[in-house]
């Protein structure tokens, strides 16, 4: 029975297991070549394998047999972020795909709204499946404490049911907090439009749990995406994409269905972690040798990532490479990594491979590295954050497009424009000349903590300002373009 074989697959990724996983549906499309649901889970194991390319060709062949398959197309365009073969070109044109099949399953789109012409409070609906122990929720939990709320008047729509510690501390700054799991499109949509929202605002792209189907039948009269995801939604009803000067540089306008939206300084805060874990010494004063790292998820270290790794361990004799990510927990996933870097001349114990759970331990285990390595074209973000926090320099790579831009907003807030590469040569030299300089790392590590709580990134207070600034401006220019509509007060 290939649904069997497709349930016990969901069952064995859940589970962490993702080769047996991969195993069980492939079994099930054996018996049933066909089975568009299996085609789409394969890709989502082969995605957290680190195999981007794989998923994409199992997502494509699921749109194959079910073309209105909705969230395999989501899983899609997801995919194609982390891999280094597509150009944004190619991206726009699947997401405008997206956008034209949910906006055909959207029977009356709203063109009037019940929200006040001239609010004295700007009502602000956040629709997430991560206000919770996610990076959204670190990123969203030291900003909402500082957001003026005579000014800004919070709705939660929480699309999970999942909730922990973080949910409860954040939930007291909104005004209400309603649900929209277990809700049709419809009947969200229906529900927020009810609200009077002004600025509903996306917080999950095509990420897990997102309700963008929901943004189709516009409930409010300005939507815009941020934090959650880093590319164009391709819902024509989502009017900005928020980001900041380096994210959204001039002249990739063309990248994105959404309007641009520029927020002063950076596009993300991190709030400050509730951990008191103390920076340690340089790692390679005591090891003598170097120590590269990166806490990333494994779907972002793609076959160009490794190739490019490898090739600085093996420009640094005694280097390492420390890997730690939930998905190592399964020994077939270690096996596989270090089989990736064999192919490359890397031997096992060059790599240092763990799976702590928590953030604590995450934390900690930044005092086991020198240098944290970017991946690309999707680079860290809270990963980078905590990284630098730890007094962990990262080294990132120049981008060409909003998601791969995301090292340089980091970087350059962060006072660290040297360690941005211009490209993958450059990527490898710097890591070279960088890791040779032991007396500059120790003096960089003992000093970044101080000089990244100073900076943007973890300006709570400052960045509040800048997002009201930002939604009172989109609700104005919608104002400006609407002096006669049909809302009440």
């Amino acid at each position: 029975d290939a649904r069997a074989y497709n349930n016990m697959g969901i069952a064995l990724q859940d589970l962490g297991q993702l080769n047996d996983a991969v195993t069980s549906y492939r079994q099930a499309l054996k018996i049933n070549p066909a089975y568009a649901k299996a085609h789409n889970n394969l890709g989502t194991a082969l995605q957290d394998l680190g195999q981007p390319d794989d998923a994409i060709t199992s997502y494509r062949r699921a749109l194959d047999i079910n073309p209105d398959y909705i969230n395999a197309k989501s899983h899609l365009l997801f995919a194609l972020n982390n891999t280094t073969n597509n150009a944004p070109s190619y991206y726009l044109e699947q997401a405008r795909q997206y956008g034209q099949m949910v906006a055909q399953k959207v029977t009356a789109r709203f063109s009037a709204w019940l929200c006040a012409d001239r609010p004295e409070r700007l009502r602000v609906g956040m629709v997430s499946g991560d206000l919770r122990i996610h990076p959204v929720g670190f990123f969203l939990e030291g900003m909402l404490a500082q957001l003026d709320h005579t000014r800004i008047e919070l709705i939660a729509y929480p699309t999970n049911p999942v909730t922990d510690e973080l949910t409860a501390r954040i939930r007291p700054h909104f005004a209400a907090w309603k649900p929209l799991y277990g809700l049709s499109d419809e009947a969200a949509a229906r529900l927020i439009h009810a609200d009077g929202v002004h600025v509903l605002l996306d917080l999950s792209g095509h990420t897990a749990k997102n309700r963008l189907p929901v943004f189709a039948w516009k409930p409010a009269p300005v939507q815009a995406t941020w934090l959650g995801y880093f590319a164009s939604t391709g819902v024509a009803e989502m009017d900005y994409i928020i980001g900041d000067k380096w994210i959204l540089p001039d002249g990739e306008e063309h990248h994105f269905v959404e309007k641009g939206w520029r927020l002063s300084g950076t596009v993300h805060c991190m709030s400050l972690p509730r951990e008191d874990i103390q920076v340690g010494e340089l790692p390679a004063l005591r090891n003598r040798s170097i120590t590269f790292g990166s806490l990333n998820n494994l779907t972002k270290m793609n076959d160009s990532v490794v190739a490019c790794w490898a090739r600085i361990l093996s420009a640094i004799p005694d280097s390492r490479l420390y890997l730690n990510s939930g998905t190592l927990r399964d020994p077939a996933v270690r096996n596989s990594i270090l089989a990736r870097y064999a192919a490359h001349g890397i031997a096992a114990d060059r790599l240092m491979l763990e799976a702590t759970t928590g953030r604590s331990a995450a934390l900690h285990s930044y005092n086991k590295m020198d240098i944290a390595l970017d991946p690309f074209p999707y680079p860290g973000g809270s990963s980078s954050y905590e990284a630098l926090w730890m007094g962990v320099p990262v080294l990132t790579m120049r981008g060409s497009n909003y998601i791969s831009h995301l090292g340089e907003s980091t970087l350059h807030n962060a006072g660290l424009p040297d360690w941005i590469a211009a490209n993958e040569e450059d990527y490898i030299a710097k890591a070279i000349v960088l890791a040779g300089d032991k007396s500059r790392l120790a003096a960089l590590r003992a000093g970044l903590r101080q000089q990244v709580l100073a900076s943007p990134l973890f300006d709570a207070k400052g960045f509040a300002r800048s997002f009201e600034a930002a939604l009172w401006g989109m609700w104005q220019a919608w104002r400006d373009t609407h002096p006669s509509n049909n809302q009440t007060s």
